[in-house]
C-alpha cells in the first residue's frame, strides 16, 4: 500500500467496520441525551459537497491562505480521477485549481498531501504516489493553480512524502513514509525525514531504522512541526519488525539530521498510553506539544489525547469512548489551538450518530467537549485537522459521506463566553541567589472570579525555553530549580482554559552570584622518597550544588608544577621531580563564570632519600699475574633519577681507589693484583638524594 493516505484511512478504517454495528444499538439508546448538545451554542454549515468530478476524499486538512480563502487537497477525483488541489471561499464557492496525473505517465504525482502557504506566497505540498520514479514528489503550485514537481522521490530518498512545513530557514521541511536508507528492516524502507529549497534541491537528513532493533522508529505518517526552539517535532507509528513493540514513537530531530526518541508508545501496560500516532503535533503556547493516537488508551482501544513535554514527559489528557456508546467519539486526527487556548479537532468514527464522526473541543487539562456529530448527510469519516478562520470559525473536510458520498467541506461557528480575565505575578526566593542554590519560584495566578480551577498548569519559561512546570492550587503554583546561572530572565504563563484567559507575568530578573568554593588537596604517598611517583589529587567542592569547571595550578611553594583541568571537579597531577626535604605543595583552582577561586591549604609532602643497589661484575675471572682485569660497579637507585657521588673499590680491607660516578655505572681497571684469591667490592658513598650501598664480594683468582 504505497499510499500514505489511503493507509492512514486504512487503519482507521477497519477499526470503524469492526465497530459500527455493535454500536448502532448503544448510540440509539444515547441519542434522546445528546439531542441537547453542550452548553455551547455553534452552527454547523456544509459549504461543498464534493461529487467526484471536482475531487473525493479529502482526507487532511486545510489551511487559510493571505487572501481570506481556504486551500486544500483531495485524495481521489478531478479530471483525471488521481486528486486535486482547489480552493474554498468562506461562503463556500469552490474551486479546482489542479488535477493530477494531467501529465503523462502521472509525472506531476498523484494522492497530494495538503499544502502550505510560502513566504513567497505560493503554496507547496507532496504526493504520495506518482512522479517521474511513482514513489511521490514535491511540488509547487502558485495561486493561480500553475504547478511545478521540485522533485521526483527515487526510494531511496523516500517514498510517500506526507506534506511540508516551512521553517524559520525558510527552506522547506517533511517526512516520507517509506523509502531511506534503510531497505532491510522495512521492505519498502522505513522513511525519512528529509530539507527541500525552494528551488528543489533536496536533503536527505534521517533515515529512520538507523538503530538497532528500529529503537527509532519507523514509517513516519505526518509531517513535523518546527518548535519555538527551532528543532522539528513528529511521530512515527507503523509496526516495525524489529524494536518498539511496533506502536510507534515521538521524536525530535535538528535541522541538520540530529535525531532523539522522545517518546515510545505502549510504554505502559495495556497501552493505556496508546500507539500508532499517525498524525502530527502542535505545540502549544505553553511551550508542551500536544497530539492523538487513534488506538490504544483506557477503553477499547480508542485512542487518546496526550501532551508531551520538549524533555519527553507525556500525560495523557483524555482517553476516548469514555461515554457510553462513544459518543465522544473515537480515532482522533491531529488538534490545532484556537485563540480561546483550548485545542480543536475531529474524531473519525464515533459520535450520535451511527459513528461518523465528530468534532471536539478539549482544554490543556484535558476536559473534553463535542461539538457536533456527524450524521452522514452533512459528512462521515473526518480525518483531517481542523483550521480556524480569521473569522473565528472551523472550517474543515470529511473524506466521506455528504450528498454524494465523496466528501465534503464544513464550517463551524462556536458561540464561545469570553473567558475571564487573569493575572499572573511571579516572585522568587532567593534572590539574588547563588549558584547551584535551589531557587522556588511561585506564581499566582487570579482574576475577579477568584483563582483558575485546581490542577492546571502554569509554565516556568527562560526565555524560549520551559525551565518546568508548576500545578496550581489555590491559585498558586511553584517551580525549583537549582541549576541556574548568571544572566536569568525568567516569566510564568498561565494557559487559560473555556473560563479563565491565559496569561503570563512580567519578566523577572533573577540575579545569580557566584557560588563559594573550597578546594582540597591530598597526596598518594606522603611520606615518599626521592624519584618516587606522586600524584597530587585537588577537589573543588562548591557551596551549593553543580559541578566545578576550569583550571587548577598546582605550586611547590612558589615554583608552578603544572596546570590542570578539572574533570568532575577533581584534577591531579603527577611528579617524579620532588627534592628530599619537605616541600610545601597547594593547589589553587582559578574560578570560572559560576564558582569564585580557591587556595588548599599548604600540604607539607615529605621526601626522603631513596635507597640503591650497587652490583660489581670482573671483566677476566680468573685472570693472570700482571693482567689488566676491570672491575665495573653499578647503582640502581629504587625509583628513577640520576646517580651521582662516588664508588669506592675495596679488595679485602684494602682500599684499592675511589672514583667519581659518570651515570650510574662507574669502571676501576688494575694489574696490580697479587697471584691468589682476591675478595673485591665496591661501596656506593651516597648522595643528598640517595642512601649508600655494597655490591657483593667478588672472589677474584689471580693465577
Amino acid at each position: 500500500m504505497n499510499n500514505p493516505t489511503q493507509h492512514r484511512g486504512w487503519i482507521l478504517g477497519m477499526r470503524g467496520q469492526a465497530r459500527g454495528g455493535a454500536l448502532a444499538l448503544a448510540v440509539m439508546l444515547v441519542l434522546a441525551i445528546l439531542a441537547t448538545g453542550s452548553a455551547q451554542a455553534q452552527t454547523f454549515t456544509t459549504l461543498h459537497n464534493f461529487d467526484g468530478t471536482d475531487g473525493g476524499s479529502p482526507e487532511v486538512g486545510m489551511i487559510q491562505a493571505t487572501d481570506g480563502n481556504f486551500y486544500g487537497t483531495t485524495v481521489s477525483g478531478g479530471a483525471n480521477g488521481w486528486g486535486t488541489i482547489f480552493k474554498i471561499t468562506p461562503t463556500g464557492a469552490l474551486t479546482t485549481l489542479y488535477s493530477f496525473c494531467a501529465q503523462s505517465g502521472c509525472a506531476d504525482g498523484t494522492g497530494p498531501s495538503g499544502v502550505v502557504q510560502a513566504t513567497d506566497g505560493n503554496f507547496y505540498g507532496t504526493t504520495s504516489g506518482g512522479g517521474a520514479n511513482n514513489y511521490g514528489t514535491v511540488f509547487k503550485i502558485t495561486p493561480s493553480g500553475a504547478l511545478t514537481t521540485l522533485h521526483s522521490f527515487d526510494n531511496t530518498d523516500g517514498s510517500g512524502a506526507s506534506g511540508v512545513v516551512q521553517g524559520t530557514d525558510g527552506n522547506f521541511y517533511g517526512t516520507t513514509l517509506y523509502g531511506g536508507a534503510n531497505m532491510t528492516e522495512c521492505s519498502n524502507g522505513c522513511g525519512t525525514v528529509f530539507r527541500i529549497t525552494s528551488g528543489g534541491a533536496l536533503t536527505t537528513l534521517y533515515s529512520f531504522c538507523s538503530q538497532s532493533g528500529c529503537t527509532d522508529g519507523a514509517t513516519p505518517y505526518a509531517g513535523v512541526v518546527q518548535g519555538t526552539d527551532g528543532n522539528f517535532y513528529g511521530t512515527t507509528a507503523e509496526a516495525t519488525p524489529m524494536g518498539n513493540n511496533g506502536y510507534g514513537t515521538i521524536f525530535k530531530v535538528t535541522p541538520t539530521g540530529a535525531l532523539t526518541t522522545l517518546y515510545t508508545f505502549c510504554s505502559q501496560s495495556d497501552c493505556t498510553d496508546g500507539y500508532w500516532p499517525i498524525w502530527g503535533l502542535v505545540q502549544g503556547t505553553d511551550g508542551n506539544f500536544y497530539g492523538t493516537t487513534p488506538e490504544g488508551g483506557a477503553y477499547s482501544s480508542s485512542g487518546t489525547v496526550f501532551k508531551i513535554t520538549p524533555g519527553g514527559t507525556l500525560t495523557t489528557l483524555y482517553n476516548f469512548c469514555a461515554q457510553s456508546g462513544c459518543t465522544d467519539g473515537y480515532g482522533a486526527s491531529a488538534l490545532i489551538q484556537a485563540t480561546d487556548g483550548n485545542f480543536y479537532g475531529v474524531t473519525k468514527h464515533g459520535g450520535a450518530y451511527d459513528d461518523n464522526g465528530t468534532v471536539f473541543k478539549i482544554t490543556p487539562t484535558g476536559a473534553l467537549t463535542t461539538l457536533h456529530s456527524f450524521d452522514f448527510t452533512d459528512g462521515n469519516s473526518p480525518m483531517g485537522w481542523l483550521v480556524q478562520g480569521t473569522d473565528g470559525s472551523f472550517y474543515g473536510t470529511t473524506s466521506w459521506g455528504g450528498a454524494n458520498s465523496d466528501g465534503t467541506v464544513f464550517s463551524l461557528s462556536v458561540a464561545v463566553t469570553k473567558a475571564t480575565t487573569t493575572k499572573t505575578t511571579l516572585t522568587s526566593s532567593p534572590n539574588p541567589s547563588t549558584y547551584g542554590q535551589a531557587v522556588t519560584f511561585i506564581a499566582a495566578v487570579t482574576s475577579k472570579l477568584g483563582a483558575p480551577p485546581d490542577g492546571e498548569t502554569v509554565s516556568f519559561m527562560k526565555g524560549k525555553a520551559v525551565l518546568g512546570t508548576g500545578t496550581l492550587s489555590s491559585g498558586s503554583a511553584s517551580f525549583t530549580t537549582s541549576t541556574l546561572k548568571a544572566g536569568n530572565a525568567i516569566k510564568a504563563v498561565y494557559g487559560g482554559d473555556s473560563n479563565f484567559a491565559g496569561s503570563a507575568s512580567k519578566w523577572l530578573k533573577q540575579v545569580v552570584e557566584k557560588a563559594t568554593t573550597t578546594t582540597g588537596l591530598t597526596s598518594s604517598q606522603n611520606p615518599s622518597n626521592f624519584g618516587q611517583s606522586v600524584t597530587f589529587t585537588a577537589t573543588v567542592a562548591p557551596l551549593f550544588s553543580g559541578t566545578p569547571t576550569g583550571t587548577v595550578t598546582f605550586n611547590n611553594g612558589s615554583t608552578k608544577l603544572g596546570d590542570v583541568s578539572l574533570s568532575g571537579g577533581v584534577a591531579s597531577y603527577t611528579t617524579t621531580k620532588l627534592a628530599v626535604g619537605t616541600e610545601p605543595i597547594t593547589a589553587v583552582y582559578d574560578g570560572s563564570s559560576s564558582f569564585t577561586p580557591s587556595t588548599s591549604d599548604v600540604l607539607s609532602q615529605a621526601v626522603n632519600q631513596a635507597s640503591t643497589t650497587t652490583t660489581l661484575v670482573s671483566s677476566q675471572n680468573p685472570s693472570s699475574y700482571k693482567q689488566a682485569v676491570t672491575f665495573t660497579a653499578t647503582v640502581s637507585p629504587q625509583f628513577s633519577g640520576t646517580v651521582t657521588g662516588t664508588m669506592a673499590f675495596y679488595d679485602g680491607a684494602t682500599l684499592l681507589k675511589t672514583v667519581t660516578l659518570s651515570g650510574d655505572k662507574v669502571k676501576f681497571t688494575t694489574a696490580k693484583l697479587a697471584s691468589g684469591a682476591h675478595s673485591i667490592t665496591a661501596t656506593y658513598n651516597g648522595s643528598t638524594d640517595f642512601t649508600g650501598s655494597s655490591s657483593a664480594p667478588v672472589t677474584q683468582t689471580v693465577n
